[in-house]
């Protein structure tokens, strides 16, 4: 996103143009007037990445425009990142420009930050690492109180941890996250305790056990609990599952069972024509379950044609999605067993195209 499109007097307007695109999209499956969750204006990003820029004594942060990856546009400030990475942003390049040791084909810097204060940056560079980068890293972490992670070529070095810890307020409730460096995390934090909140308020009501999808790290997982009898909640990434089954010890929720399999073994499972070891580790085998929810978010490509007939088959489908192009492809298919009962939009990426939708579906 050019740092050009960011203008706080304009976003309304754009906000509203963005929801009318959604909404004439979406209107074929008849969905209600949807709930709209505005984003902060500005300082909403919770993460960063920024090429280095090397020139004679100098050290700039650059971004590229599209279809321009030779002319370096030098950034001198960031105002849609979260207001811990703004302030880091010219301390760190300060330091980093006076040092030998840690500027040295630094190639890109990278930032992940919390709601709670958390902060951990990543250097990566053109070069093997040492002990004499660790050393200058580490007084520089101290210097800064932040997490730093070095990166290069089949390379990872880890001074402290590789993770920040961040505290949600959902619904009165605070949930704790471990999320990891250059793992997948929500990248607007006000607006996805927003998301969090509606999901479990479509929940609200509904019996039986929940089956979820991507989980990630649980983002969802443990405050969509309370409304369940049991969770059985799935990912294929190993970094992800692990984090999920981490926060899923801290925030002492007993009802959740995290297995790590993909949307098409979860689909293949469900349908009896692949048995998992993974699955050994449930207390009961997954037919026992009373699965009548399931809870998707998936990536921009949305849900596969076989994942879409699995999911067809529960009694309420909630549904986060990050592309509102694929959102309706599978609508064009869930539409025909269930109607939409609530619509939401959230504007986690302002000043751009994207919008996060959510949608729960009830079986006609």
């Amino acid at each position: 996103m050019p740092l050009s499109n960011v203008n706080p007097d304009a976003y309304s307007a754009l906000l509203a143009e963005k929801v009318a695109r959604v909404e004439a999209l979406l209107s074929p499956y008849s969905p209600p007037t949807p709930l709209v969750i505005e984003s902060s204006p500005t300082a909403f990003r919770m993460r960063a990445e920024f090429r280095m820029w090397h020139e004679g004594d100098d050290l700039d942060y650059v971004m590229f425009r599209k279809g321009d990856r030779k002319t370096p546009v030098a950034i001198e400030s960031f105002p849609i990142a979260c207001k811990n990475i703004q302030s880091l942003m010219p301390k760190l390049q300060s330091s980093l420009k006076n040092n030998t040791q840690l500027r040295k084909k630094l190639f890109q810097v990278e930032f992940l930050s919390t709601l709670a204060g958390d902060t951990l940056i990543t250097l990566i560079y053109h070069r093997k690492l040492d002990e004499e980068w660790d050393e200058q890293a580490l007084l520089l972490a101290s210097e800064l109180k932040v997490q730093i992670v070095g990166r290069s070529r089949k390379q990872k070095r880890i001074l402290d941890r590789e993770y920040v810890e961040e505290s949600l307020p959902i619904n009165s409730k605070d949930y704790y996250y471990r999320q990891y460096e250059q793992a997948f995390t929500q990248p607007n934090g006000h607006v996805n305790i927003r998301m969090i909140e509606w999901a479990c308020e479509c929940a609200t009501g509904l019996d039986g056990d929940l089956l979820e999808l991507y989980c990630g790290n649980g983002n969802f997982t443990l405050p969509l609990a309370e409304h369940f009898s049991q969770v059985i909640a799935t990912e294929l990434s190993k970094t992800s599952i692990r984090a999920a089954r981490e926060n899923l010890k801290s925030n002492a929720v007993e009802n959740i069972q995290m297995i790590r399999l993909s949307a098409e073994e979860v689909t293949q499972a469900m349908r009896g024509e692949r048995t998992f070891r993974r699955l050994a580790e449930l207390p009961q085998p997954l037919t026992d379950y009373n699965l009548k929810t399931v809870f998707v978010d998936p990536p921009r490509a949305g849900l596969d044609s076989e994942t879409e007939k699995m999911v067809a088959t529960f009694d309420s489908i909630i549904y986060i999605s990050c592309n509102p192009e694929t959102l309706a492809g599978n609508l064009e298919f869930l539409s025909t067993s269930h109607r939409i009962e609530k619509f939401a939009l959230f504007d986690q990426f302002p000043y751009t195209d994207h919008m996060e939708c959510g949608v729960l579906l009830v079986k006609n």
